[in-house]
């Protein structure tokens, strides 16, 4: 029976383990916080949980435009409070049944879950504590921790990284986040709808310049309309208390007072004390364990992947690093990563989600791709809902249609992404996608509406 230990149990980690043991071999998962490691106990469950209950909060005080109103005298807009230390416990509370249920289905298919901090002694020994595991296969799955800026140390209390906001006995009064990547815009847009004043520095002319430039145009035109205050073409220098609250001076001399500030500005690997070079295992200059497109490390044996990898920092890409390194270790039949078919979410208000080939790629003349975008504006369902802010954009090669990827726009993006990620998947045509039934009247008409306008005439047109 083959021997894996997985140093990790998040995504990358347990998604391993679940794989390898209904595949026969002997596992065992180490992890310091619990199942579901950082992902579910302080990151993305915690982090969509909040936005969730940030995006009701915005729905009701949106909805007046559609005749619903709502009367009060508590300070709030309409009179619709937010009980931050129920909202906050409530968050806790979810990741720990989530990390439950993860425990109960890996103890269900046998998995032993070690707590504890794992280190590589060799290639084919893990330890923990005192205890050594002998093992024919490990996979290295620590995740990232956020990265700390010199001058901008976290406190706990008005200075905070993401997974100590769920401590706060308050709402802020005036939440300064700095870092307008993705994570920086979730959580801005999140505590604007919960009600905080909020202000976004970036470094850049945009928010989340790194995404599709429609998309962060659209949430950043929403944000200033719903109050935020986006300072752009700046780094943040330093963050200090202050008798009340904090300062943040600028790079460029301005400065911003709020009552907390919010650091998100990156990741780092953990991937230091772990025993990875001395067992031959390659990192970067960032400290990101190098792998190929099976994650396999420089060291024969041990695997890797998630965050500590540095490949894509989501949990599905994480999972599927693990599931991968499990398949190819045991000798199944597997398929390279494919970067190019992962389906990404930002889970801001509204959602935007993309999947395939970027905008830029076609207007840099990398990729040649046909494209067609259609406001969200325009859909009869999106009208009813009074969905105003939103685009269905798709793209195609010119000769054959093959569809090649997408971006959208929209309330729950997430889940109208799936039919465009499938097509990319499947190397579908707009053809084939505009001859798929949508449900009239649904947002996901546009993407069928949006392939219509790419299909290609396969007759001469008569003069």
């Amino acid at each position: 029976m083959t021997r894996i230990v997985i140093i990790g149990g998040g995504p990358g980690g347990y998604e391993a383990a679940l794989v390898a043991a209904q595949l026969g071999a002997q596992v065992t998962v180490v992890e310091r916080d619990g199942p579901g490691g950082s992902c579910v106990l302080t990151d993305c469950v915690p982090s969509k949980t909040l936005i969730a209950t940030s995006v009701r909060k915005q729905a009701l005080l949106d909805a007046a435009s559609l005749g619903v109103h709502f009367s009060g005298d508590d300070g709030e807009i309409g009179g619709v409070m937010v009980d931050m230390p129920l909202v906050n416990k409530r968050v806790k509370e979810l990741a720990q049944h989530q990390s439950a249920d993860i425990a109960a289905r890996l103890a269900a298919e046998g998995v032993e879950v070690v707590q504890g901090v794992g280190r590589l002694v060799d290639p084919r020994a893990v330890r923990v504590g005192e205890r050594t595991i002998e093992a024919d296969v490990v996979i290295v799955a620590t995740g990232a921790t956020p990265r700390i800026l010199p001058g901008a140390e976290p406190d706990g209390e008005r200075i905070l990284t993401w997974r100590q906001l769920y401590d706060l006995h308050e709402l802020p009064e005036h939440l300064i986040v700095v870092g307008s990547g993705v994570t920086g815009a979730e959580f801005a847009g999140a505590y604007r709808s919960l009600g905080s004043q909020v202000t976004l520095v970036s470094s850049r002319d945009r928010m989340m310049p790194n995404e599709d430039a429609d998309a962060a145009e659209v949430l950043e035109e929403v944000y200033r309309r719903r109050g935020m205050n986006v300072m752009g073409r700046s780094r943040a220098k330093s963050v200090r208390r202050t008798e009340n609250g904090v300062l943040v001076t600028l790079e460029d001399g301005r400065t911003a007072e709020g009552s907390h500030c919010l650091m998100t500005v990156g990741m780092v690997p953990n991937t230091s004390g772990l025993g990875l070079e001395e067992a031959g295992v390659e990192l970067d200059a960032n400290g990101f364990i190098k792998v190929d497109k099976v994650s396999r490390t420089s060291a024969p044996g041990v695997y890797a992947a998630g965050d500590c990898t540095g490949v894509l920092m989501l949990a599905s890409v994480a999972a599927m690093q693990g599931r991968i390194a499990v398949w190819h270790a045991l000798g199944e039949a597997v398929q390279p990563l494919r970067l190019a078919t992962v389906a990404a979410n930002i889970f801001t208000d509204p959602e935007i989600a993309t999947v395939g080939v970027a905008q830029k790629q076609i207007e840099s003349g990398e990729v040649e791709a046909n494209v067609v975008k259609l406001p969200l504006a325009t859909n009869a369902r999106a009208k009813m809902q009074g969905f105003n802010d939103g685009f269905v954009k798709l793209f195609c090669r010119p000769n054959t249609g093959i569809v090649l990827g997408g971006v959208i726009v929209a309330p729950r993006a997430s889940e109208l992404i799936l039919a465009v990620s499938v097509a990319v998947q499947q190397r579908l045509t707009v053809d084939q996608l505009a001859h798929t039934f949508a449900v009239y009247p649904s947002l996901s008409g546009s993407i069928t509406e949006a392939a219509r306008r790419l299909m290609q005439p396969t007759t001469p047109m008569a003069i």
